[in-house]
């Protein structure tokens, strides 16, 4: 979940972002922590486990992530 600040009446800037499976907030300042945030966010299709026409969001701090995927995921250097 992102959290906003008001900067103006119109504007708004974040000011903090929590992870939607362990309530972690993490302030805009913990600039290493944030960027590695992964914003989820799709609307369910046809036939979804999700629901037919549902959004689904979700924000995960990189720790969850890495919890939830590490066994099965595929990760290289990314030199090729």
């Amino acid at each position: 979940m992102i959290k906003y600040k008001k900067v103006t009446k119109t504007t708004e800037e974040i000011s903090s972002v929590k992870c939607d499976k362990c309530g972690k907030e993490y302030d805009v300042d913990d600039v290493f922590e944030v960027q590695e945030f992964h914003y989820i966010s799709f609307w369910g299709g046809y036939g979804s486990i999700f629901g037919d026409g549902t959004k689904v969001e979700c924000d995960i701090c990189q720790h969850c992530l890495h919890e939830m995927i590490s066994s099965f995921c595929r990760c290289s250097d990314g030199s090729g």
